[in-house]
């Protein structure tokens, strides 16, 4: 491992604190995730798999919506309304790249580390 003293070599840490944190934020990495994993799911079922409570849940989806990640169909049915959610192929690039770009910044931080 560097030593502490001196200019840093190539230290891929100030990259990560760089990673788009629209995606990289813990609730909306989940999301994108799940959503990655099936065509489109409804948001009860989404709020369950991920854990998020309904307002998180909708707070975050805004925003990856508004982003252009995500995209919301509502549909009324049996007095209801539901909403269903699919990811949207800018979000599908935007999850394969940061999931790419952690991968790259794994390896050189091991690298790094190991020097």
């Amino acid at each position: 491992m560097p030593e502490s003293v001196g200019a840093p070599e190539a230290a891929p840490f100030a990259e990560i604190a760089a990673l788009d944190r629209l995606v990289h934020e813990p609730a909306r990495l989940a999301i994108l995730a799940a959503l990655s994993a099936c065509q489109r799911a409804d948001f009860v079922y989404l709020r369950r798999l991920t854990g998020l409570s309904k307002g998180n849940l909708a707070s975050h989806l805004s925003k990856l919506e508004a982003a252009g990640y995500v995209a919301s169909e509502k549909r009324t049915g049996r007095g209801r309304t539901l909403t269903f959610l699919a990811l949207s192929g800018a979000g599908e690039a935007a999850l394969q790249a940061h999931w790419a770009r952690l991968a790259v910044l794994h390896d050189r931080a091991r690298a790094w580390a190991g020097a």
